[in-house]
């Protein structure tokens, strides 16, 4: 129990500390998931909105798989796309294993589906409400699209900080393509597990505290936005 006292003691003095190698592990952490949720907005909003105004054969099995692809298991992720950037793989003339890129693009691959799945299902009942008049004034449907995104922008930035969510505790794909190297692509997910491993638990313990303010941080945000949400609908 002492050791565990004096392990969250050096955690907070450690997290406090301004240490620049910490700093380094947080800053990487946020830019990729950051970069990969981005990028997964980029990809799925449209496409989620296309799904949620569509009318075309097969969109019942897609909405099925789409959501079954938001419990894509990361270590597959990460094996995939490391065969892909390996040097005997597609895309390994690129040179891009073992660098944040890599990490960017297995994030956003897990970050997609969720954001696809999330505002199909939430564009889908604001289109509700207005597809009679879409009908009548005969929008376009890349039109509709746009005009459901800006209209449901506050709880499309829920879904997006979902896919934060997600991705910034993730650890499987990041580990396998990223190789979790210091200085280079190693995060606060895959600096606890191998600080765990190596017994250090203070700096474990402190990127754990980080990570889990991230979480609370993104929470507050949801909760926020949905309040926001809601008080601009009584206006």
């Amino acid at each position: 129990m002492q050791d565990l006292a004096d392990a969250v003691r050096m955690a907070l003095s450690l997290a406090m500390s301004g240490d620049a190698g910490f700093i380094e592990i947080v800053l990487l952490s946020l830019r990729v998931s950051l970069s990969a949720t981005a990028i997964a907005c980029l990809i799925g909003l449209p496409l989620g909105a296309l799904i949620a105004i569509g009318r075309f054969a097969g969109r019942g099995p897609l909405i099925v798989i789409v959501n079954a692809l938001m419990g894509l298991p990361p270590v597959v992720v990460g094996l995939v796309v490391y065969l892909n950037f390996s040097r005997a793989g597609p895309l390994g003339w690129l040179g891009l294993l073992y660098t944040p890129t890599a990490m960017i693009v297995a994030q956003t691959i897990l970050v997609a589906p969720i954001v696809i799945a999330l505002s199909r299902q939430v564009l889908e009942d604001l289109h509700a409400e207005y597809d009679e008049q879409f009908r009548s004034l005969n929008v376009p449907r890349g039109t509709a699209v746009w005009a459901l995104i800006g209209d449901g922008r506050h709880a499309l930035m829920t879904v997006a900080l979902a896919g934060f969510g997600r991705a910034v505790a993730e650890v499987g794909a990041v580990i396998i393509v990223g190789g979790n190297i210091d200085h280079l692509t190693r995060v606060m997910t895959t600096a606890i597990a191998l600080e765990t491993s190596k017994g250090d638990l203070a700096l474990a313990l402190a990127l754990g505290m980080v990570l889990l303010a991230v979480a609370l941080a993104v929470n507050a945000l949801v909760m926020g936005l949905r309040a926001s949400a809601r008080r601009s609908a009584y206006v």
